[in-house]
């Protein structure tokens, strides 16, 4: 059976127990952020990403 990694919603640390050995409370299992097709924002992040390589002398 497998094991899924929890995270201590208190100090941050990973583990497969379902209570932290650092504070001892109880663990949550991290999920990863939604996926939109129509991104909001990814207009801004290739604007940075372009003037970040135009800076380096990549674009």
């Amino acid at each position: 059976m497998a094991e899924h990694i929890h995270q201590c919603p208190a100090c941050k640390k990973y583990t497969l127990k379902t209570a932290c050995a650092e504070c001892k409370r109880a663990t949550l299992i991290p999920r990863p952020i939604s996926f939109s097709i129509e991104d909001k924002y990814g207009q801004y992040r290739r604007e940075s990403k372009k003037k970040e390589w135009k800076e380096k002398g990549l674009y």
